[in-house]
Formats: C-alpha cells, sequence, structure tokens
C-alpha cells in the first residue's frame, strides 16, 4: 500500500504516474469523454485557445492547426471540385450544406459564442470538444478538470467520425500515419 504524507495524501510521484498508467485504457475505450456536439458545452472558437497555445515553449499548438489542412476546411469548400461534389450530391453550395459543414467545420450544430466562426474550419474543438466550460486557465492547468469540463482527449474515434467513407472524397485512413502528422505536443509536459 501506498505511503500516506503527514497530509494524508499520496506521494507526488503518484500524482503523475498512475493517470499515465490509465491514460492508454482511458484512450483505448473513450471512457468519460463526453460527446462534442452535447448540448451542455458551447463552442467558443480558435480565439478561444490560441491565447494560451501559442507559445512556442510549449509546443505553439495554434501554429501547427493554423497550417494545417484542419484550418482550411471550410475554405475547401469553395473550390471548384467542392462545388462540384455539391452539385452532383444535390446538395447545393457546399459552404452552405449541412452534410458538409459537419465535417468542414468545428460543431456546426452545436451551441457557439460570438467567438465562433466557420471559416475557422476544423478548429481545436473538433477534435478536444466544446471548450467554454474548460477554457480557463484555472481549469486548463488541471487536465482532471478540463476532462470533467467537457476536454475531449482524442482518439481514433474521434477522427473517424469526419475520415469515413460517407466521404465523397475518401480514399482511406491510417490513424497512426494521419495523428502523426497533426500532434502537437505541449513539451513542458511529461
Amino acid at each position: 500500500m501506498a505511503e500516506y504524507t503527514k497530509n494524508n495524501r499520496l506521494p507526488a510521484w503518484s500524482l503523475v504516474l498512475i493517470p499515465l498508467l490509465l491514460l492508454p485504457i482511458v484512450a483505448l475505450t473513450g471512457a468519460g469523454y463526453p460527446d462534442t456536439t452535447s448540448a451542455d458545452h458551447a463552442f467558443v472558437g480558435v480565439d478561444g485557445c490560441k491565447m494560451c497555445h501559442r507559445s512556442a515553449a510549449k509546443g505553439n499548438q495554434f501554429g501547427q492547426w493554423e497550417g494545417s489542412r484542419h484550418a482550411k476546411a471550410f475554405e475547401t469548400l469553395s473550390s471548384d471540385a467542392a462545388k462540384a461534389i455539391a452539385t452532383e450530391k444535390g446538395l447545393g453550395n457546399p459552404q452552405e450544406a449541412a452534410e458538409c459543414l459537419a465535417c468542414h467545420t468545428t460543431g456546426p450544430g452545436g451551441e457557439h459564442a460570438a467567438t465562433w466562426k466557420a471559416e475557422e474550419g476544423v478548429g481545436c474543438e473538433a477534435c478536444h470538444g466544446a471548450g467554454a466550460d474548460y477554457n480557463k486557465f484555472p481549469i486548463m492547468r488541471d487536465h482532471e478538470q478540463s476532462v470533467a469540463n467537457g476536454m475531449l482527449v482524442p482518439n481514433e474515434e474521434t477522427c473517424l467520425k469526419c475520415h469515413n467513407d460517407n466521404s465523397p472524397t475518401f480514399k482511406g485512413f491510417d490513424f497512426e500515419e494521419k495523428h502523426a502528422k497533426i500532434a502537437h505536443p505541449d513539451p513542458t509536459k511529461g
């Protein structure tokens, strides 16, 4: 049994080790993570994330997203190819069709704060869940609190909600390969 400190708490090392040991189980099962489309949380847009996630010292997650195809997902719906696919499917303007917006924007069916914009494409909250309840600094400092307030830790199932054969441009999806391309870890966190 673990030794308790005089304040009756687990040793500091256990606060890091225990969550790390449980992470693979939670990641594989998706256990404990709410649905990103839940009406319980509102979407804030990338501006609500970039304030804290653009520091080079912490991995510049915003910059990595900004240079990605996810950031340009809404813009691609204005291309001639997207318009042709939408016409073939009888959808009209792809930048207005719910069938297209579902995967080319973040949370088109959910509640949105004034800071959210469809033009942002597939933003942070598409993968990490609607952020209005977890994007505050005191909550984000504590991973467990962030998750309890709606933050998701994306896994393969998260990606497959859009990257699947329901998409008219689907050409297969290798999770490990694609995840490596979009990974944006914070080097200050183990």
